[in-house]
């Protein structure tokens, strides 16, 4: 006997299509915290295993992050560059994935039920706008397809900030 697989999509391809989505969302809109906020409830509604997606945007007369458009419980609304997952992605200006955030040196713990994440800064033009955070209550829910993926919808979002 013949085993049939019914045909899935791969994730990079599930994810190419949210890029697509989100390259239609922005389109017309020049409002960078109208296209913040779409971009978060996209990713929150694409990705499953998830409990926080948002951004937090660089302040730089006070050298810290402060949140913005986000989807899920409150936040930490003031994150020093350095400090935690986000601080440090933004100060290295690289993306930082945590398979267990209780392993990482300095974790801001804004959601007890956060047990991985993933941080990618938004750099234009070498300058840090700020970060995308995305936390999962799950260990080792984020891998490189995730990091590459999204990292190309940041790239994206950056051509209308």
């Amino acid at each position: 006997m013949f085993k049939v697989e019914k045909y899935k999509s791969s994730r990079a391809d599930n994810y190419n299509l949210v890029i697509k989505q989100l390259r239609a969302l922005l389109e017309d809109e020049k409002n960078s915290i109208a296209n913040l906020s779409n971009a978060s409830a996209l990713l929150n509604q694409f990705l499953d295993r998830v409990n926080w997606v948002g951004f937090y945007l660089y302040d730089e007369s006070e050298n810290q992050l402060v949140l913005g458009p986000f989807q899920g419980l409150p936040a930490c609304v003031r994150i020093p560059l350095g400090r935690g997952v986000c601080g440090t992605s933004a100060e290295k200006q690289e993306t930082i994935l945590v398979p267990d955030v209780h392993a990482f040196p300095g974790h801001i713990a804004c959601d007890a039920a956060s047990q991985s994440e993933i941080v990618v800064p938004i750099v234009k033009d070498g300058k840090l706008l700020g970060v995308l955070d995305i936390d999962s209550p799950e260990k080792e829910r984020f891998d490189e397809v995730d990091q590459q993926k999204l990292e190309e919808f940041v790239q994206e979002l950056l051509n209308h900030l």
